[in-house]
C-alpha cells in the first residue's frame, strides 16, 4: 500500500501536476472514485473542479468490449471498426446507448444539481481518476473530451499499470502517473483505504470546490479595487 486514501493520492499526484497550473486550467474528475483525487489536484492548482461523466457502450454479452462511449455535453463517440467487425445492428447500438444515457443523465442530475456542464473549448483540461488499470474508461473520456476542442488534454492518476501509462503517451497531450508499480495487480491494492466513494461525497466535494472558486474570485476583485 502506497497511499492512505484517495485524498492522499490526490495530494501526491498534485505535486507532479504543479507545472500545469495556469489561468485556463480546468480539472475534470471521472466519478466517483476520481473526485476525491481531483479535488486535491484542483485545490493545489487553484483551478475549478467539475466532473466529466462517461459511459462505455459495451457489446451486449461482452460488456468489456467497447463499441463506443457517451459523455458529458451530449458527446457520442463510436468505434466503427468494432461495430462493423462484430456486425452489431443499429437497434442494438441504440438500445445500449439509451440505457447508458439514462444512467449518465441520472448522475448528471445527482452531481451537478442544476449546474450546467463546464465549457472546455480552448482550455487546458486535466482528466483525473483514482487509478488506471486497462485505461478503457479514461480512454473513452479522452476521446469524447477531444470532440469538445480543448486546447490540451492531460491525464492524471495516482497509480497506473506501467503499460497503460505508456500507451497514453500517444493518445493525449500529456499523462502523469504518480507511481507505476510492477507487478501492478490492481488499483485498490495501492490504497490503505479504497472504500467506495458515495454520491453524497461527490456532491459535497463539488460544492466545496465551487465555494472556493467563488471566494478566490471575490478576493481577486477586492485586491484589484484596492
Amino acid at each position: 500500500m502506497y497511499f492512505l486514501d484517495r485524498a492522499d493520492g490526490g495530494r501526491r499526484l498534485a505535486s507532479q501536476l504543479a507545472r500545469f497550473a495556469a489561468a485556463n486550467v480546468l480539472v475534470l474528475a471521472l466519478p466517483r472514485g476520481g473526485v476525491p483525487v481531483a479535488f486535491e489536484v484542483a485545490q493545489a492548482l487553484q483551478a475549478p473542479l467539475d466532473v466529466f461523466l462517461v459511459r462505455k457502450l459495451g457489446v451486449p454479452g461482452h460488456e468489456e468490449l467497447a463499441m463506443g462511449a457517451i459523455a458529458s455535453g451530449g458527446v457520442q463517440v463510436l468505434n466503427r471498426d468494432a461495430i462493423d467487425n462484430l456486425h452489431i445492428p443499429q437497434y442494438v447500438l441504440d438500445g445500449v446507448a439509451a440505457d447508458e444515457l439514462r444512467e449518465l443523465e441520472r448522475r448528471e442530475q445527482a452531481y451537478r444539481e442544476g449546474r450546467p456542464p463546464p465549457e472546455v473549448g480552448g482550455k487546458s483540461v486535466i482528466l483525473v481518476d483514482d487509478g488506471l488499470a486497462t485505461g478503457s474508461t479514461m480512454r473513452a473520456a479522452a476521446v469524447a473530451l477531444r470532440a469538445q476542442r480543448p486546447a490540451r488534454i492531460v491525464v492524471g492518476a495516482p497509480v497506473a499499470a506501467p503499460a497503460t501509462c505508456d500507451a497514453f503517451q500517444d493518445e493525449v497531450d500529456d499523462i502523469v502517473c504518480a507511481i507505476t508499480p510492477e507487478p501492478f495487480y490492481g488499483v485498490g491494492l495501492w490504497y490503505a483505504d479504497f472504500s467506495q466513494t458515495s454520491d453524497e461525497e461527490v456532491r459535497e466535494l463539488l460544492a466545496r470546490a465551487a465555494r472556493d472558486v467563488r471566494h478566490d474570485v471575490r478576493a481577486a476583485q477586492q485586491d484589484a479595487n484596492r
